[in-house]
This record gives C-alpha cells, structure tokens and sequence, in this order.
C-alpha cells in the first residue's frame, strides 16, 4: 500500500532560486537516509548537478519564450510512501521512478530518492517545473494529487502490493485546499430548470423570473444574461442542448420538452468492497496459476477493471451481474427508441416525396381518366402516370386513408429529428456504462476461471486418493 503528496515548490525567503533548488534537492539526496547515495537515481539528468541542470533549464526557458519567472514554483515533489515491510528499498526506488515516468510522461527530469530511514520507506521524487525541450512550464491542473493517487494504485496492483482502503478520492477532492469553482454556466441553467419548474407561460415570463432571481438581461440580436457575480454576459445561444435561446422558445411553443441535465449515476453510499478486496488479495498471492493467466492476460487492463470495482461501490458479483443486466435492458430499449423514430423518419420522407408527387400529376391523371385512359395520350405522358400511380400505391401500402398536410409531416419530423438526438446521446452514454460493466464481468470471469484451473490437480489427486 502506498500514498501519494503532491507539493508545489517555491523559493524559500532570503534565498535565491539557486540555492532554494539546492537545498530541496539536497535534502533529498542525503546519504544517510538514502544508503550512501545508492537510493538515488535521475531521469534525464545526473543526481549530483541536479539542481544546475534545473537551474539552466529555467535561463533557456526565459531565452526561448521571453517570459520572466517570479513568483513562480520552481519544482514539484511527490512523495511516495510505502507499507511497511511490503517492499524493499531497490524496489521502491523502481517503481517511483515508474511513477515519475507516467505522471510527467517523460517531458520533465526528474530526481528519484529513496529513504530508509523510517519504519516505512517512502520516496523523495523531485521534479523540475520546467518542461526538457525548456517551452513550457509544468501546469498543476486541478485535482491532480488525486490523477496522482490513481496512478499509483495502478502501479501497485502491477506490482503485486496492496492499495488503499476504497474512500480516498471523495475524501481528498473534499480535503482540497482550492474549492472547486462552479461555473456560471451551470448556475445559469440550475436556474432555469427552476423557473421552469413555476410553470411561466412564455419565453418572455422565463426571462422576468431569471429578472427576479438577480439577473441582468439584455435582448438584441442575441439574448443575454448576466448574474451578479459575473463579469460577463453569456448568451443563452452559447449554452448546452437543452438550455439555448431558440430550445426555451420551442419548449414554450409546444414543439420540444424541456428536460434537467442528467444527474451523474453510480452515487451509493459507500459500503465494503467484498469483491474488491478478495480480487485483491488473489492478485496479490501471485501462485502459479496466476502466472499463467498474467502470461495471456493483460495485468494493467485487471488493475484498471479492480478500480472501476471501487469507484462504482461494487461490492459483489451479483451486484455486479445486476448492475450490467440493468445498463443492457436501458441500453437495448433506448437503441429500439432511436430505431423507431429512424423508421418513422423514412416513412415521413417517403410520404412526403409521394404525396408532392401525387399533387404534382393529379391534373394530368385526372386528364386521363377523363380520356377514357387512352393509350395514345398514356403514351405521351407515360412518366408523369407512372409516377402518380406509384403514389397511390405507395399510401395503400402505408395505410394512408387521408392525405396529410406536407406543413404537418415536415413539423414531425423537426420533433422526432430533435427527440431522436437526444435519446441518440443518452444512447452512446448507456452503452458505453455498459461496456465497461461487461468487461469487468469478463475480466473476473478470466480471473476466477484461472484460479479454478489450478486448483484441478489437487482435486483430482484428492478424488484419486479416496
């Protein structure tokens, strides 16, 4: 089991940037905590000039991109620690430089230190703030002690060890020093959805409650809203499906219904991952059947599956068996949606194409007829006959007892078109929910049909000695 701290920094008071990158990098390098510097490895850089090597990165930063740095950090650390008792020191320094590795991919250089001198041993990774190629700086994108985390467990199931216990990444994005900032986009639509739960009878209604609630609109060309912390206006144009100016106007003509933004799935309540943990410790025993399957089965794809297990609060087989047979019937009735309203899509354009058609050559039909249906005049309008009489038979064929007005059937098949997008949308989420719920039934079944093929020897020997 390992955890991970990701710290930012910067330069220490009274100090230059030169010697604030010496004493971290250092303090990380000190012999006595990492067996007489043996513990110590670099990537892309040489564990004894270290800090000059970042330092003349920084200078060729400034040279290439013209940009000052004050203020700014000029390195990261991770620190990586051990259960103890788990793993040995060679070890740990492996796999916090494969850390390293897939958190920077590569694009920064980086100082791997072991230290033993703790009952755990955990890693001093010191990584500079400034990219190799010396364009870029290193962007401390948000919740990326949690990205960090993840990785780490990934390596650790890879590698036989045992994870944290199943509440850490809620916990964590809780603990976050930086609020996550809820965007005024959202805030807008939270607040039309309830307006619209009033009930206004108009666009114009909606705009007066969104008035009420404390915000400045302004109508132009384009509708726009400012609420009172915001700086900006956002047009309702620019908003998602569901929330622009001109799906408002229909949902208040009658030709669309407005629906809230889906809520995300998979929110339980936490609870013991039975399954999770069993899986685990059969990962961790590592016998000879579990050799084998490792040999025709991709490991990185089970530690990932054991992850989805813990993140969607999947405690079972049969919950997971439930929760997929549940995904697949939802899957398999949206699809039957979309298909539906593609074929009454077809049969609308086909509809319409015969019934211009029928309107087009009625009066040379009707001419004829009234020929007494002459050869001489079918032979002169042969095409304009033929195409009626397809018409006809077209709408016996649909059943169409009434002819329906061309005004109508484009104005349907606006509103399946627009309803049949949005299932089509929900459609792709569904079926991708499923996929990975069935690829997780498959890669247990792959792990638990290895362990069955080992133990048949032994029960054949058992059955043997009876």
């Amino acid at each position: 089991m390992a955890a991970t701290r990701l710290i930012p920094m910067h330069v220490n008071k009274g100090k230059t940037l030169a010697q604030s990158l010496g004493d971290r990098t250092d303090y990380a390098k000190n012999p006595e905590k990492t067996d007489k510097g043996e513990l110590v490895t670099g990537y892309q850089c040489d564990p004894v000039t270290v800090d000059e090597e970042f330092l003349l990165s920084k200078r060729q930063y400034e040279q290439i991109t013209g940009r000052r740095q004050r203020h700014e950090v000029i390195a990261y650390q991770i620190r990586q620690s051990f259960k103890p008792g788990e793993i040995t020191p060679e070890e740990a320094n492996r796999l916090g430089r494969e850390l390293a590795l897939r958190f920077t991919k590569g694009k920064y250089a980086f100082l791997v230190a072991t230290h033993t001198d703790r009952a755990h041993i955990h890693n001093h990774i010191v990584f500079n703030s400034t990219s190799l190629d010396g364009t870029r700086k290193f962007k401390n994108f948000w919740l990326s002690s949690i990205a960090l985390q993840r990785i780490n467990d990934l390596l650790c199931l890879e590698n036989g060890l045992s994870v944290i216990t199943p509440k850490p990444y809620q916990e964590r994005a809780k603990r976050t020093a930086y609020p996550r900032r809820i965007k005024n986009r959202d805030l807008l639509c939270d607040a039309i959805d309830a307006v619209l739960q009033k009930d206004p009878g108009s666009f114009d209604e909606l705009l007066k409650e969104l008035q009420a609630l404390g915000y400045e609109i302004k109508c132009g060309k384009h509708v726009s809203v400012k609420g009172k912390n915001q700086s900006r206006f956002i047009r309702l144009s620019s908003l998602e499906e569901g929330y622009t100016e001109a799906d408002l106007r229909a949902h208040f003509l009658g030709h669309r219904q407005h629906k809230p933004r889906a809520k995300q799935s998979f929110r339980a309540e936490v609870r013991p991952f039975n399954l999770v943990i069993d899986i685990q410790d059969k990962l961790r025993s590592k016998g000879a059947g579990y050799q084998r399957w490792a040999s025709v089965y991709n490991l990185k794809q089970m530690s990932k599956t054991l992850l989805f297990l813990r993140d969607h609060k999947i405690e079972s087989l049969e919950q997971l068996n439930q929760l997929a047979a549940q995904k697949i019937a939802e899957r398999d009735e949206l699809l039957a949606s979309v298909q539906q309203s593609e074929r009454r899509l077809a049969e609308i354009g086909t509809l319409k194409k015969h019934i211009i058609n029928y309107s087009k050559t009625r009066p040379i039909y009707e001419e004829y007829r009234k020929a007494g249906y002459s050869k001489k005049f079918l032979e002169a309008h042969r095409e304009e006959i033929t195409i009626h009489k397809a018409a006809k038979a077209a709408f016996d064929a649909l059943g169409v007892k009434k002819l329906p007005k061309v005004k109508e059937l484009s104005i349907e098949y606006a509103e399946i078109l627009d309803a049949k997008k949005r299932t089509y949308t929900e459609y792709r989420r569904t079926k991708n929910e499923a996929q990975e719920l069935l690829l997780a039934q498959r890669n247990i079944a792959s792990l638990y049909a290895a362990e069955r093929k080992e133990k048949e020897p032994d029960l054949r020997k058992e059955e043997q000695s009876h």
